[in-house]
């Protein structure tokens, strides 16, 4: 049997297929999400709390060079292969260089059920991975669309601001303002607040994943058959992308939790983050293309098949 919170996901794909009425409404899937993110930073910083060390930034600058890596490849491999655009090959190698928070949860989740050891450094996972992406999907736009047409008839591309937005959205502020309180309290000084989150966490993953079960649902409606190539590309993606996390922990001798949460962080693709900045710097990226991969197709994989999936991976790599 999958874990319980995946079936409030298919709850939602089915509710969302059969066009049910059943909504979540916005107000309320906006406070899900910011609890969400705030109690996963609270549960690593608590697991960071006494633990730093020379190992640990080790790890974070290879986590960090995943981000870097990524985006590089699936731009080639989205225009040549899928044959995107400039800017969607670019918005796709933001979107898969990033990473799904909601991914990161199941998978948390996914460890602590199978009682697997998990560093608490793995919430930082999120904010390395996300942040290079984004920029590297804006930079490599740049470079191409450049070459392709010339600078007087180009229009230039608006990278004001783009760090700031980036570092100060919700998600960034919310996730690392956790991690820095709950390290700095720990389990035992702030359990009078951070136990009220941290106890509530599947619970609020419940709800957040049925309202992602109806977004996929309806995203789903607007796949064509000339969208092939994409799905494909979606779906064959998660896998190949989840080794290059399973080689990262592998070289950095990460336990088996930190090693699944890392194989499906980069197995993922960003439908919260991404979105916002590459709609608001690459004006020509078809952001539906996007979010119909990352999240109609490519979060369902990880959630129903995947995350057991790398974990079997890992299992057959430590022998």
């Amino acid at each position: 049997m999958p874990d319980i919170v995946v079936m409030f996901f298919v709850l939602g794909v089915v509710a969302g297929v059969v066009r049910s009425d059943l909504s979540i409404p916005k107000a309320a899937y906006d406070i899900l999400s910011l609890l969400l993110m705030l109690t996963i930073g609270l549960k690593g910083g608590m697991a960071l709390h006494g633990s730093l060390s020379i190992s640990l930034l080790v790890e974070l600058a290879g986590v960090t060079l995943l981000g870097v890596i990524i985006p590089l490849i699936i731009f080639p491999v989205v225009h040549y292969l899928v044959r995107l655009s400039i800017a969607d090959s670019a918005s796709l190698a933001a979107h898969y260089g990033s990473v799904s928070a909601g991914t990161f949860a199941v998978a948390l989740a996914y460890t602590e059920a199978h009682s697997l050891i998990t560093g608490g450094q793995v919430t930082l996972y999120l904010v390395l991975l996300e942040l290079p992406a984004i920029m590297l999907g804006l930079l490599l736009y740049r470079r191409f669309s450049r070459q392709k047409a010339s600078d007087t008839t180009s229009e230039p591309i608006k990278t004001s601001g783009l760090w700031h937005e980036t570092l100060t959205n919700r998600g960034v502020i919310l996730l690392v303002g956790g991690v820095l309180i709950g390290w700095l309290y720990g389990p035992d000084a702030g359990e009078s607040v951070t136990g009220l989150y941290t106890k509530a966490f599947h619970g609020i993953l419940a709800l957040f994943l049925l309202e992602m079960g109806l977004v996929a649902a309806e995203t789903l409606r607007s796949l064509r058959w000339g969208h092939s190539r994409l799905i494909i590309f979606a779906l064959t993606a998660p896998i190949v992308l989840s080794c290059f996390g399973l080689g990262m922990a592998y070289w950095l001798g990460l336990p088996a939790g930190s090693a699944v949460i890392l194989a499906s962080l980069t197995a993922s693709a960003s439908y919260i983050a991404a979105p916002v900045a590459i709609r608001a710097a690459i004006p020509d990226a078809n952001i539906g293309l996007a979010m119909l991969a990352s999240l109609g197709l490519t979060f369902p994989f990880n959630v129903l098949i995947g995350i057991p999936l790398y974990h079997q991976l890992w299992a057959w790599l430590v022998g």
